[in-house]
This record gives structure tokens, C-alpha cells and sequence, in this order.
């Protein structure tokens, strides 16, 4: 491959892409089309003539061949790393065939296949993670652009074909190992592609007949048959397919997939394709393995975090079962480190536990990981960990499994307690240093200047953070001689009085010296965002500008080295460069302002997340937004979810970051915008966390009804984690509040809130004593959404205390006012509680309440009502005597139940077991 040594990647599978070190590179749409030519035959010659007739036929504009030659010349520029080469009267693209996803897909499937064909289990398992990284390479049609014109048409065919071959092969194997519920996952997709390819179809039907799912398995080959038949065809097989599936007489079904066989996650971070030498460390580490836990320890920016994942790539294939990976966050300066329960809830999510099995205490959480790590091979890294107690849980304990740690500390209580075996880091040496610099910079250029190579060694003390920068200075000015370059790093001082041989301050300060003054001072407003990471948007609120101004700054920092974008519009600070950025802007006068902007990008984006979950929620008045933050713009409640999800981190170092610049007005109001999210994921810790903050803060500005809210908010959390008394102490600090302040809807609330903590404990009638006093309050103060919901957990008392009249009237008269709210999310748990109360005198009744409950459980995807309605519809429908719809009601909620992993998939599960068809 010529050009240099830089990283590129050629995309053909979707939209034509080339990526240059992670970064998609901008290309227009004539350089796209002639990257596309280039790249429908690569590796070939194409003549001027030929790719002049390609990009503009018939209507070649005058002096083509000048224009064709500005084109080349655009695109040879905005490919590096890519040698667009000259050949004759003709162009070649001279790269690396990896570099093309295209070629890798090809390459991989073709062992995918080979390995599914051997028939040895291991062999498959290792075909379908192949075949699946594979198809995961597709990102849309291939050649999306220029998907239109004939001359890429067959190459299109070509790859369609294989990826058709690809998602069947892939399927079949699936259900070789007996994971059925994916391969119908996959199966399902391709008939809606090809509905009449028989087949596909076939196949889909067997795997929804392993699964229990006879009724869709019969209605899969009803369909095809019926297609068929309207084109013409016969199809016997598919016809006696349906007869066997219909009479449960398909030749030696496959037993269904264990559902809670836990799932083969790889976290661990894009193996660094720049890393140089370590090659005896490397060794080394792989032979202590054998000890199970490895401390991996040096000096900040040696390199730790890439030798470890360089490492954890190259012993995969010794850890089949799974790679976790964490980032433990122990020497973020200005940040707040994460706690083992963090990182066991990212572990355990990972590792395929649904929110409503994760335990409540870290001890549990511990338990449950090691039960599943048990009789397994996974390697788990635990990097940047700051003390072993932050990560003493998270070792998995199972001898099958090893763990990486990663740290600055030597950490000698780890190495005695837990027999990690220590392996330190130091600085490269000269030839791994220049080696480091000529991936980045080429080899031509250094060897034209030996004595300043070595000047630059010499002054970054060989520390590999240090020669990064200095290398991507020289790569993105190449018109720099390294000689000057070396002349910019005199002066250096000591590396933070921690290592004497290194001092980057100064590297940074070449950087940042160079930077365009909005770079520059976004740079130093930087140290003002807590971490880990920040968006544009949140960026932009930082600096007060709108996002689309803050992007080239952001993408200028990203190139000298100061900021990484380690996923796709996401960017972090190393430590020891937010250190630096906070020294830069310790007496910048903006600092306050930035803190009090980025603060308030937090709390307005997650006030309009929490209004997309729960858009019936009463709304919550906040401070107006500072001049020039932007919040996030969601346009669902997915896209609600999927932002708590990625902001969790950051909404928890946020809140610390607001009680430190004395913003209490943000810290209450912000624990009340996350407490919803936390309570769908099961973050109790991070609830009470969040909550006890907003209680202090609220209690300093002296907000009573605020303190009230808190303190209601707090007892939920604790609801949660069975830890009753302390629940009944907040509300009842929450009541004697909002009694103080005459505020009826508060009391009723906590009033409700207390019924609640009653109800799980046991105690239904006290439970109902609340509830009735709640109504009251409701009624009293004219608030018809808390009179609603209130009627019906009054309904829901009666219910369950056996008074079924008065549960039907309340129910009603919930279910009627919530109609005129417009509350579908009440309207549900209204019509399910009618079910419950009508199944015991009149079930046909209770089917219809239960079915009306479905239909809006499944409008807002609340799938674990769902399922745990379908169970009770399904018991209605059989005390009915009509076993048949209480079977297929079963089926439903047994699905549903088993995808959430609720403790009620195995009661259906006996079910469906002691009522055979």
C-alpha cells in the first residue's frame, strides 16, 4: 500500500465512505462516483477514456480530460494513506485489500462458512460470529450512491447474492447450536425481504416450531403457500411442512434455546492499529493470564490503556465466551470516579440481565455476576482503577476467566490479597519511540532527519502520549521541518513532580499554541464539563456558540491530539490534558459562566427527555437557559431513552459539578428530571445518590416544597431497595414539608407513595387507608391527574382485599376521567386492574378489560405489561374453559416474559406445561 502509513478504510456496503484514522473523510459527489469506479474492480487500471465515458457519458462536458485530472488530484489529497497511482493513460487505487469492507465481507464469509462446515460446535460457534461480524459490516444497500448507474449494477448483484447467503448460512447455523429465537429474529427479516423464497421460509417455520410458536410457524407456510400459488408455483414441501406443524409431528424438533443463556458481549475498545512494540510486555502478559488477574501499572500516558487492549485483542480467541471492558475513571481529576456498582450494572447489562432481575446491592450484584461468569472463559479489563476496593467486585472469581488491570498505583494490597501478578510499564525505548513516530509521519521524512528525531525523543522522554502529539503536529503540517518542530520543545518542566523523565505540559503546550483562538478557548472551557465525555451539543453550551460553530473547533482538537472522539460525536479528555485545560482556564473569566451553561444543557435536555417518557407528568418550572446553550433535540421517547442511557454517566458527574459551583436550584430539579429513567433501568444507587443531593441542595436555597419533592423522590428509590424504613422516614419528612406549606397535591402524592411502600409490604389495607386519604387530598386541591390515578390504586386495594364491587366502581371512575385527561399510560393500568377485579365473577368481562389494556400496553411499547397481562388474560380465558385462547395468550406472554428475563416466564412456563393442546 503507498502513501504513507496512515489508517484508512474504503466503506462500499452502504453510502461509498472512506474513513482516515476513525474520521469519515468529506468527499463531494463526483469524487464519490469516481471512488466508486475505482472500487468496482479494485486493484484494476481504469483508462481516462473509460472513466470519463463512466462519470459523464454522453455528456462529457469540454476539456473532461482537464476536469477529470482536477478530480484525481482532490481525491488523491482527501485519501491518504491511499496511493491514487498513474498508470499509463489510467488510474489505479492502490490499497490494502482489508481496507475495503467489501473485500473483508467476501473474506469473511467464506470462513464463516467453511468453519459452520466442519460440524465441530466450537467451529460453529466461531462460523456464526463470523458470518454476524460479517453482515454487521452492511450499513444500507451497497454503493448507495451511485446505486443507479449501470456500469456498478453487477457488482451490486454480486455482493447482494453473497450477503442473501450470508444471512441464511448464518441462520441455519444458528439453529445447528439451537439458538432459535435469534435465528427467527434473522429469518424473519429475510422473508420480508424475499417473501417467496420457499426456502427461507421453511427454515423460518422450523425455528418458530422449536420455539413453541407453532401457531406462527403454520401461518409462515400459510402465507408462502399463498404467494406462491398467486404466481403460479406448486410447493409440496412447504404444503407438508404446514400439515406436520399443524398436527406437532415435524421429524426431531430442536429443543428451544435456553433463554437465559447469557450472551458473548465484547466491550472492549477498537484494537489500536498505531501501537508499536511492547512486544516482550506483550509475552509477558500473555503467560501471567494463567495467574488469572494481571496488574497492568506505569506513569500517566505510557500507554497502559492501548498495550491492554492491544493485549485483550490478541488473546481473544483464549476468552470465547465474552471481552467486558470498563473504564473505571480513578484519576480524573476534576471528574467523579465510577463505583463498582456502576461498572457491575454496565457488566451485568452486557452480559444479557434484564433491568427487572438486577439486584439491589452490590453484594448481589457481585453474586449474580460471578454465577454467570461461572464454568466460562471471559476476560474482563478493568482500566484506569484507582484503588483496589473500586474494583475488588468486579474479579471474576471463575477459573476459567482472567482479568486486566489497568492503573498508575502499584496497588501492593491487590498483589497480596488477590494474587495479581504485577507487570509494569515504563517509556519506550529510542527504536519503539522512532518507530511510533514513523507510523504517524512516514519513514521518508525522518530518515531526511535523523538528528531531530532524536532531538524529539529526547525531549518527550520517550513517554508515548507525549510523542503522539508531537507526531500528529508534524503529520497534519507536513510543510514543518521536524527540525523546527524539535526546536518548539525547550523549557520542559517537571511531569507533574510524578516522573522526572517525561514532562508533556510543555508537548501540550506546542498544541495548544497553535490552536485557532475558538479552539483554543473551547480547549479551555473544556475542564469545566465533569465528564467522562461530552457531545457537540453539550460543547457548544460550554462555549455559547451553536453546535454547528463549535464543530471545527472540536474537529481541530481531535487532530492535534487534545480531545479524542472515541465514538461517533462523542468526545473525551485524557487526564493529564483536562488537567492541563484546567490550568489554562483556572482565572479565565468565562469559567463560571461555561459551568453555569454546560449545567444548564444538562438539566434542560433531561427535562425534555423525562417529558417524552412520562409526558403526563406533572411539568416541573425551570431556570430560562443562559444565552447560547442549545439543548439536546429528541424526537422520541426511544430517543429519549437512548439519551438518559448514554448521558448517565455524565448526568451523575454533572450533579456533582453543579453542588460544587453552588447551582442548587440545578441539582434538585435535575434529580428530579433522571429519577424516571433511573427507575425503568433499576439504577436504585444512582436514585438515591441523585436524590439525597437534591435534598441538601434544595434545603440550602431554602426551597421547602423542593426539600418536600426530594425527599418523596428519595423513598421511591428506597421502595425499591426493600429498605422500608428508610423509605417511610423520607416521606414522612416529605409530608410534615409540604403540610408546612399547605401544598394538597404534594401531600397527596407522598400520601399515594406511601400506599405504595404499604402494598409491598404486605399490608394492603394500610395501603388502602392511604390511597383514600391521597383521593381526598387530590380532590380537595382540583388536581383531576392525581384524582385519576389515585381512584385506580384505590380500585387495585379493593381488588386485592377481595371487594370486587367497589374495585369495579373506582376503576370505572378512573378509567372514565383519565379518557377525558388523555392519559394512555393510566387508561392501561386502568383497564388491567377492571380485568383482575372482573376475572373472579365475570370472565368474559375480564378478557375484554384485558384486552383493552393490550392494545395500549403495545401502542407505547410497554412490553413488560404486556407480557404480564397477556399471563392473566390467558389464566381468564382458561377458567372460561376455552383453553386453546388461553394457550395462545401464554405463547405471547411467555416470549415476552422470557425476552425481559421476569421471574413470571417460568410460572407461564408450568403453565403451558400442565394444560397440553
Amino acid at each position: 500500500m503507498g502513501g504513507g502509513s496512515w489508517v484508512l478504510r474504503i466503506n462500499v456496503l452502504g453510502p461509498v465512505q472512506a474513513v482516515h484514522d476513525g474520521t469519515p473523510v468529506r468527499l463531494g459527489p463526483k469524487l464519490v462516483e469516481l471512488l466508486s469506479v475505482l472500487l468496482v474492480d479494485p486493484g484494476a487500471t481504469v483508462s481516462t477514456a473509460r472513466t470519463i465515458d463512466l462519470l459523464w457519458g454522453d455528456e462529457a462536458p469540454t476539456g473532461a480530460r482537464t476536469t477529470l485530472r482536477s478530480h484525481v488530484s482532490h481525491l488523491r489529497r482527501a485519501l491518504p494513506g491511499a496511493a491514487l497511482v498513474t498508470v499509463g493513460a489510467g488510474y489505479r487505487l492502490d490499497v490494502s485489500p482489508d481496507a475495503l469492507d467489501a473485500y473483508r465481507f467476501e473474506r469473511w464469509c467464506v470462513e464463516g462458512r467453511r468453519l459452520v462446515a466442519a460440524g465441530e460446535p466450537d467451529l460453529t460457534e466461531r462460523g456464526v460470529s463470523m458470518l454476524a461480524d460479517a453482515l454487521a459490516l452492511w450499513r444500507g444497500p451497497a454503493f448507495a450512491d451511485v446505486a443507479d448507474r449501470p456500469w456498478v449494477l453487477p457488482r451490486i448483484a454480486q455482493l447482494d447474492a453473497a450477503r442473501r447467503a450470508a444471512r441464511r448460512g448464518h441462520a441455519e447455523a444458528l439453529s445447528t447450536l439451537g439458538r432459535h429465537a435469534e435465528a427467527v429474529a434473522l429469518l424473519s427479516g429475510i422473508v420480508v425481504d424475499d417473501p417467496y423464497d420457499e426456502g427461507v421460509r421453511r427454515l423460518l417455520a422450523l425455528a418458530l416450531y422449536a420455539e413453541r410458536r407453532v401457531d406462527e410457524a403454520a401461518e409462515v407456510c400459510r402465507e408462502g403457500l399463498v404467494l406462491l400459488r398467486e404466481r403460479g408455483l406448486d410447493a409440496p414441501e412447504l404444503a407438508e411442512l404446514q400439515r406436520d406443524v399443524l398436527h406437532r409431528r415435524v421429524p426431531s424438533p430442536r429443543q428451544p434455546a435456553d433463554h437465559r443463556k447469557p450472551v458473548r458481549p465484547c466491550l472492549l475498545p477498537p484494537d489500536p492499529p498505531q501501537f508499536v512494540g511492547r512486544s516482550a510486555e506483550l509475552d509477558q502478559a500473555r503467560r501471567l493470564l494463567g495467574a488469572a488477574t494481571v496488574l497492568v501499572s506505569g506513569p500517566a500516558g505510557v500507554g497502559k490503556t492501548q498495550f491492554t487492549t492491544r493485549l485483550a485483542h490478541a488473546v481473544r480467541a483464549d476468552f470465547p465466551d465474552g471481552q467486558l471492558y470498563v473504564n473505571m475513571r480513578g484519576f480524573d481529576p476534576t471528574g467523579v470516579p465510577m463505583t463498582a456498582a456502576q461498572a457491575l450494572a454496565t457488566f451485568l447489562d452486557a452480559l444479557g440481565v434484564a433491568p427487572e432481575r438486577m439486584p439491589a446491592t452490590v453484594d448481589a450484584q457481585a453474586g449474580l455476576y460471578r454465577e454467570l461468569l461461572a464454568d466460562r472463559r471471559v476476560l474482563v479489563v478493568l482500566d484506569n482503577v484507582r484503588e483496589a476496593e473500586q474494583m475488588r467486585p468486579l474479579l471474576p472469581g471463575a477459573p476459567g476467566c482472567a482479568a486486566v488491570v489497568v492503573s498508575r498505583n502499584q496497588m501492593p494490597g491487590l498483589v497480596v490479597a488477590e494474587g495479581a501478578r504485577p507487570l509494569r510499564l515504563d517509556v519506550l525505548d529510542r527504536s519503539e519511540s522512532r518507530e511510533l513516530i514513523v507510523r504517524r509521519v512516514g519513514a521518508a521524512r525522518l530518515a531526511a532527519e535523523p538528528a531531530a528525531v532524536e532531538r524529539i525523543v529526547e525531549a518527550c522522554g520517550r513517554l508515548p502520549l507525549a510523542l503522539a502529539i508531537v507526531a500528529a503536529r508534524a503529520a497534519t503540517h507536513p510543510q514543518f521541518s521536524l527540525h523546527a518542530l524539535a526546536g518548539e520543545l525547550h523549557g520542559l518542566d517537571a511531569f507533574a513532580g510524578t516522573d522526572a523523565d517525561a514532562d508533556v505540559r510543555a508537548i501540550f503546550s506546542c498544541s495548544y499554541r497553535n490552536l485557532e483562538p475558538a479552539a483554543a478557548r473551547l480547549f479551555r472551557l473544556l475542564a469545566a464539563h465533569p465528564g467522562p465525555d461530552l457531545t457537540t451539543a453539550a460543547a457548544a453550551g460550554l462555549a455559547g456558540a451553536e453546535p454547528d460553530q463549535v464543530r471545527p473547533a472540536l474537529r481541530e482538537l481531535a487532530a492535534a491530539h487534545l480531545v479524542v472522539e472515541h465514538t461517533p460525536g462523542r468526545y473525551a479528555l485524557h487526564d493529564l490534558l483536562r488537567a492541563y485545560a484546567d490550568e489554562l482556564g483556572r482565572d479565565d473569566p468565562d469559567r463560571s459562566a461555561a459551568t453555569r451553561r454546560m449545567v444548564d444543557h444538562y438539566l434542560h435536555s433531561a427535562l425534555a427527555a423525562d417529558a417524552l417518557l412520562w409526558p403526563h407528568r406533572d411539568p416541573l418550572a425551570a431556570p430560562p437557559l443562559a444565552d447560547g446553550v442549545t439543548p439536546e433535540v429528541l424526537a422520541d421517547r426511544e430517543a429519549a431513552l437512548a439519551w438518559f442511557a448514554a448521558e448517565h454517566a455524565v448526568l451523575l458527574a454533572a450533579s456533582d459539578r453543579a453542588v460544587q459551583a453552588g447551582l442548587d436550584g440545578h441539582v434538585w430539579r435535575l434529580a428530579w428530571a433522571v429519577t424516571n429513567f433511573f427507575a425503568r433501568r433499576a439504577h436504585w444507587a444512582d436514585w438515591v445518590r441523585v436524590g439525597l443531593a437534591g435534598i441538601a441542595a434544595a434545603a440550602r436555597e431554602g426551597d421547602r416544597a423542593a426539600e418536600a419533592e426530594a425527599h418523596r423522590i428519595v423513598g421511591g428509590a428506597y421502595v425499591r431497595l426493600r429498605e422500608f424504613d428508610q423509605a417511610r422516614a423520607h416521606y414522612a419528612r416529605a409530608m410534615a414539608l409540604f403540610g408546612t406549606a399547605g401544598d394538597l397535591v404534594g401531600e397527596g402524592f407522598t400520601r399515594r407513595s406511601l400506599g405504595w411502600l404499604c402494598e409491598q409490604q404486605g399490608d394492603v389495607a394500610g395501603a388502602l387507608r392511604h390511597d383514600q386519604r391521597a383521593l381526598e387530598l387530590f380532590r380537595r386541591a382540583g388536581h383531576e391527574r392525581g384524582e385519576a390515578n389515585t381512584l385506580n390504586s384505590v380500585g387495585w386495594c379493593h381488588a386485592l382485599l377481595g371487594d370486587h364491587e367497589q374495585a369495579i366502581l373506582h376503576c370505572r371512575q378512573s378509567l372514565a376521567l383519565l379518557e377525558r385527561l388523555g392519559d394512555p399510560v393510566g387508561m392501561a393500568g386502568a383497564w388491567d386492574s377492571l380485568g383482575y377485579a372482573y376475572r373472579h365473577h365475570d370472565h368474559q368481562q375480564a378478557i375484554s378489560c384485558y384486552r383493552r389494556a393490550l392494545t395500549l400496553y403495545r401502542q407505547f411499547g410497554d412490553r413488560l405489561n404486556e407480557g404480564l397481562t397477556l399471563r392473566h388474560l390467558g389464566e381468564t380465558e382458561q377458567a372460561a374453559g376455552d383453553l386453546d385462547a388461553a394457550r395462545r395468550s401464554w405463547r405471547e406472554a411467555l416470549d415476552i416474559l422470557t425476552e425481559v428475563e421476569h421471574p413470571d416466564a417460568e410460572r407461564v412456563r408450568v403453565l403451558l406445561d400442565s394444560s397440553p393442546p
